[in-house]
């Protein structure tokens, strides 16, 4: 059996995986929320690795999951031309520049 400390550590990995992943419905969990969450409560008995270092593998994904977040923020912040096609890339660009595009003349 576990320690209580042990416990405390495996619940406090859990919600922090649970805050680093996308909110869904309590009725829908996703598969990743079910997989830790019955790898925490019924470890796998051929596993060779111990409870500790299994919770210090799943600490290192939770940094893993907050420098991702954190990185695609960042990336959105400082590219925002990034998600936009060629034209309306050329477009921010002339407006940024102070020059505007003219209007595209359409055969009627």
């Amino acid at each position: 059996m576990t320690s209580p400390a042990t416990q405390a550590q495996a619940r406090s990995v859990y919600r922090s995986i649970l805050r680093e992943l996308p909110q869904r419905s309590i009725s829908s969990p996703s598969p990743l929320k079910l997989y830790v969450r019955s790898h925490l409560i019924n470890p796998p008995a051929r596993s060779k690795k111990s409870i500790q270092q299994q919770l210090r593998e799943l600490e290192q994904f939770v940094q893993y999951s907050k420098a991702q977040r954190v990185y695609a923020t960042l990336l959105e912040q400082y590219n925002p031309g990034m998600s936009m096609d060629e034209e309306e890339r050329v477009k921010l660009t002339m407006k940024r520049v102070g020059m505007h595009a003219p209007d595209e003349w359409k055969p009627e």
